[in-house]
């Protein structure tokens, strides 16, 4: 039995080790958290979008980049990282506390807050590779441009209740997509591990 369980856990630690992947675990309870932070950003909804057309804005979210194929890993990981992190920088305000129920606020903020906490080994093994010319004109500063356009939209409309709930759906779109390549990055781990 003890023969069996080193076996295992030898395994393991190749499976998550320098063999191709970054040796991060985004488990399926990641990919949940970030179903569940959908569902809170549902759940917010104040207004339904339809009284808001005239405050309508396209913050051009760069979806085929952030799902483009030919993101690498690391990207993927560091555009993830930017996704979430943006996104409680929006609803971390004192503008964000006036707009919203406060509990389900609270809990979309811990929310994103753990999922950023469960990404963290990935996002330290990445830094690095991700810091070159690609990294600084690629996905991840279109997505810190993208989040920037908000932050500027919210201002200019002072933070109306239309301007956030166009904000929230706008916010909900991308953290979709966040999941969606959390998937991916899933898929991609398991693939190298299984090699």
């Amino acid at each position: 039995m003890a023969f069996v369980l080193s076996l295992l856990m030898a395994l393991v630690l190749v499976s998550y080790g320098p063999g191709g992947s970054l040796g991060c675990d985004l488990s399926q309870k990641h990919v949940l958290a970030g179903r569940k932070t959908l569902t809170l950003l549902d759940q917010m909804m104040r207004l339904s979008p339809h009284l808001c057309l005239q405050d309508r804005m396209d913050f051009a979210f760069p979806q085929e980049m952030v799902e483009g194929s030919q993101l690498q890993e690391a990207q993927a990981i560091s555009v993830l990282h930017e996704i979430l992190q943006q996104s409680f920088s929006v609803f971390n305000t004192m503008h964000s506390s006036a707009a919203w129920d406060t509990t389900l606020l609270k809990q979309l903020r811990t929310g994103l807050l753990q999922q950023l906490a469960n990404l963290d080994d990935c996002w330290e093994q990445v830094i690095g590779e991700e810091d070159t010319a690609l990294g600084r004109m690629g996905p991840t500063q279109a997505v810190k441009r993208y989040f920037q356009g908000i932050h500027v939209y919210l201002q200019e409309k002072e933070y109306s209740t239309c301007a956030w709930e166009i904000v929230r759906v706008a916010i909900r779109r991308s953290l979709s997509s966040s999941t969606s390549l959390q998937e991916r990055l899933r898929m991609m781990d398991g693939d190298l591990s299984s090699h």
